[in-house]
């Protein structure tokens, strides 16, 4: 089967790019923000409603235990997928944002001390920024910033630079959302530890896109979001070590992250459920086990020879407009396109992208220090996944075309 063929077939998993949009055939390049959702996925919330619908851990029937069956069993899946050692090591949260805020909240609260510094990059979204600064303005740490080369690399040599006994944690993008760039966080981690920093990685742009193993890794904190990874919304993992998350306390009180109660004081279960407080999120944690078997039924292989072939085709394509500057074009990078058009205004360019059924996003993407440090207020973004073709970039670039002489 080629590579067309294959993907037309994982089209068809995709109800969403069934739809016609303002009367014209849906384009959807906005994967980078949100994935959509396969068939499987969506109709195992549907089951999950329909027959399933239980509290999990606490109930005293059937269905209970059948949800959190179901429940732990995508815990077990997603320790697989991220190649931890132990189910503890992986915790329930609301998606990167509240995975970086637990961190930030407990680890960082209890064992940085004023005078201490957390080590960041330019790249980073706002979610891997805005938490550090909160805890680092409470408890008088510091802030130290890695420099982007102008082709959308890190700067290695001033990430060394940066890096110093002083530095008591490193958090860093596996992947931008922006210019689609991925970091070697392997070496990453290795420099951090030498220096005896712990290291926290934002693997929401990674994981639909190639293999994560956390231990080969050797990262500290891991942490990724279900919607990018063809998953519900508001669901999201934290890995941690499970002799940091036992040494951490607990993010927020309430049901599930006790061990006893009483009006003196309260003792406070083990890990991970210490760090989920009340009722979960049932059906996004067992449907996002439902994504992961349906990214690792397609095979990584599959996923990056189709994401690499539409990169390079879309990147001649895009060069090819007068005007047209690509934002960021490192070495390994995921098919995500950031650019901008001499004389345009980005948000201008996505509404007539809009009008003509082509969907990708327009702005800062979270991301205003990289703007900032790539001289410009935002960027067009088109990102591409496993269900594109093509056919999605001929009418990208024939929408751009008519953007340019309509806003000209």
């Amino acid at each position: 089967m080629n590579t067309q063929q294959e993907v037309l077939k994982i089209r068809a998993d995709f109800p969403a790019l069934t739809q016609k949009v303002r009367g014209k055939d849906f384009v959807y390049l906005d994967s980078a923000a949100s994935a959509l959702k396969p068939l499987s996925v969506i109709e195992r919330i549907t089951r999950y409603y329909t027959f399933e619908t239980a509290n999990v851990h606490r109930g005293a029937h059937y269905v209970a235990d059948l949800a959190t069956g179901f429940f732990e069993e995508s815990r077990r899946k997603i320790q697989n997928f991220l190649g931890a050692e132990h189910t503890e090591e992986i915790v329930f949260t609301r998606g990167t944002t509240e995975s970086i805020n637990l961190v930030a909240q407990t680890y960082v609260k209890k064992f940085l001390k004023a005078g201490d510094e957390i080590l960041i990059t330019e790249l980073e979204h706002h979610a891997n920024i805005v938490p550090w600064q909160m805890i680092a303005d409470e408890k008088g740490l510091k802030i130290q910033v890695a420099r982007v080369q102008d082709n959308g690399e890190l700067d290695l040599a001033d990430f060394k630079a940066k890096l110093s006994s002083q530095t008591k944690l490193v958090a860093v993008s596996h992947c931008s959302n922006t210019l689609g760039t991925f970091l070697d966080v392997k070496t990453l981690a290795q420099l951090a530890h030498a220096s005896g920093a712990k290291i926290l990685v934002d693997g929401a742009q990674a994981v639909a896109n190639r293999p994560v193993n956390v231990r080969d890794l050797d990262v500290d904190f891991y942490t990724f979001s279900g919607h990018k990874l063809f998953g519900p919304y508001g669901i999201g993992v934290l890995y941690g070590k499970k002799d940091i998350l036992e040494a951490m306390p607990p993010y927020q009180g309430g049901g599930s992250m006790i061990s006893e109660v009483k009006l003196p004081g309260t003792t406070y279960n083990d890990i991970p459920h210490r760090f989920e407080a009340g009722t979960p999120h049932v059906e996004g944690v067992i449907a996002l086990g439902t994504a992961v078997d349906y990214v690792l039924k397609l095979g990584y292989d599959k996923i990056q020879g189709i994401e690499e072939e539409l990169l390079q085709y879309a990147t001649e394509k895009l060069k090819a407009i007068p005007e047209l500057k690509i934002i960021g074009e490192a070495k390994d990078k995921a098919a995500i396109i950031s650019f901008v058009i001499k004389g345009l205004h980005h948000s201008d360019v996505g509404q007539i992208l809009d009008q003509e059924g082509v969907a990708v996003r327009a702005g800062h993407h979270c991301t205003q220090p990289l703007m900032a440090r790539m001289e410009i207020t935002g960027t067009v973004r088109a990102s591409f996944s496993i269900f594109n073709t093509k056919e999605d970039v001929d009418a990208l670039v024939k929408a751009l075309l008519k953007a340019k002489e309509m806003l000209s």
